[in-house]
């Protein structure tokens, strides 16, 4: 029997293969590292063109002489046979089309954590009851990452087994999924005949990000009554704060006033509260659409808790074992006094635990304060915000993260020039300091 390579290209000798190929959409080619995973290599060619929503990528070749010249679609089943043989492979978009029957979960180009298998139809219900095309509406389902899938799916297929199915695939708890229609939340227990839905309308499902214990220090170097108001972007909504005060503009702005001591405590004015820093969270607000960040990318120097992510170039990767050094180190230098950084490492540690290696990154105190705007009174010489992201990484993607992996090596004194903080003014006890810490995690 001929070997592939004999058979496709003719050729029977062997030469050593190059660890590197390269992608090509349009005029622009970058060099990556060849994956042996068609999986992999999807993710490899969204990241260097993320304009292309991941399920609409089409991976070709012309290379080999059975492609006669003509750019041909490398499927996943022949991937491992032809990557061999390849040094180009062209990137391209793939027509959106509505399906003239529904998915199984396991076809909406999204991959299955650890090779999963996939949940059955996405509306497998008995068969009996959905007979007719009436019982039927297409929509387009939204991805937490962007992408959109169209298909056919039964009216009586229940909210909760759509989120369920989504979150098996995604491998996620189905309550970290919400799904989302016209601007509002939909009931898991009720059907999708249930709500007005249209041929061609849009169900959100969307991942559930909670901004977690963003907490306020107030230092002077004498006692003074000072005024902290925060205003968040439509994106976010408060959800939990202490001392507790009313808010405003739907759970978007709130005010404390305070008096601060000089061993860094603080007295809450309305209730007369002692307290060492003043506290709140705040969950994505689902009454404000979501923009997709396939379509729509932001500016670097952008925050949004909505479509905020983390890639290759901003962010270091670690394995888990040595993130609470890392984070020491990097906290210390960006200014964070003993009690704050236990503080931090001892709230996120818990959920860092859950994964092998993470991937962060500490987002721009400048864009971050275009998000949570912080408007104290009277001001403070030096204000220091600092706002980590992180998200797991599974070790099949490390490939992914090879830049990631090399910046975690580095000096972590880098991270001051990222964040835009002046540690030795923010150590200076002489002067009016507010200090400012919390996180999420991506969970998409």
């Amino acid at each position: 029997m001929m070997s592939l390579s004999t058979t496709w290209s003719g050729r029977t000798d062997a030469k050593q293969i190059s660890q590197f190929l390269v992608l090509k959409h349009g005029q622009i080619r970058v060099m990556v590292r060849r994956q042996s995973s068609y999986d992999l290599m999807l993710d490899t060619a969204c990241k260097h063109f993320p304009s292309i929503p991941r399920y609409m990528v089409k991976l070709q070749t012309n290379q080999l002489d059975v492609c006669d010249g003509y750019f041909v679609d490398i499927t996943a089943d022949i991937w491992d046979d032809v990557i061999d043989l390849l040094n180009v492979v062209e990137v391209t978009r793939r027509a959106e089309m509505t399906l003239p029957i529904p998915l199984p979960l396991g076809d909406w180009g999204i991959s299955s954590p650890n090779n999963r298998p996939a949940p059955s139809q996405i509306n497998s219900i008995d068969s009996s009851s959905c007979s007719g095309n009436d019982n039927k509406v297409t929509i387009k389902v939204v991805f937490p990452s962007g992408e959109i899938q169209t298909t056919k799916i039964s009216r009586e297929m229940q909210v909760d087994k759509l989120v369920a199915d989504a979150s098996h695939v995604l491998g996620r708890c189905p309550t970290d999924i919400t799904a989302v229609w016209g601007g509002a939340v939909m009931r898991g227990d009720l059907s999708i005949g249930s709500y007005n839905i249209k041929d061609g309308d849009s169900i959100n499902l969307q991942a559930a990000l909670r901004f977690a214990k963003p907490v306020i220090y107030l230092y002077s170097p004498s006692d003074i009554d000072v005024s902290v108001k925060l205003s968040l972007i439509p994106e976010w909504s408060i959800s939990v704060i202490y001392p507790i005060v009313s808010t405003e503009d739907h759970g978007q702005r709130l005010e404390w006033n305070v008096r601060t001591h000089q061993d860094g405590s603080l007295t809450e004015n309305n209730s007369g509260l002692d307290v060492s820093y003043l506290f709140w969270e705040a969950e994505k607000n689902l009454q404000a659409f979501p923009r997709s960040p396939a379509s729509k990318p932001q500016p670097v120097d952008t925050f949004n808790p909505i479509s905020s992510n983390l890639d290759d170039m901003d962010s270091i990767v670690i394995p888990v074992d040595k993130a609470t050094v890392y984070l020491d180190k990097t906290l210390k230098g960006l200014g964070l006094h003993t009690e704050a950084r236990t503080s931090f490492i001892t709230y996120w540690l818990p959920s860092i635990l859950k994964h092998e290696h993470i991937a962060l990154r500490f987002v721009p105190q400048a864009a971050y304060e275009r998000a949570a705007s912080l408007s104290i009174s009277p001001q403070p010489d030096v204000v220091t915000r600092i706002c980590m992201l992180f998200k797991g990484v599974c070790k099949e993607h490390l490939a992914n993260w090879a830049n990631a992996q090399m910046q975690a090596e580095k000096d972590v004194a880098w991270w001051v020039d990222v964040v835009g903080v002046d540690p030795a003014r923010a150590g200076d006890a002489s002067l009016f300091r507010v200090l400012e810490w919390g996180g999420m995690e991506i969970l998409i």
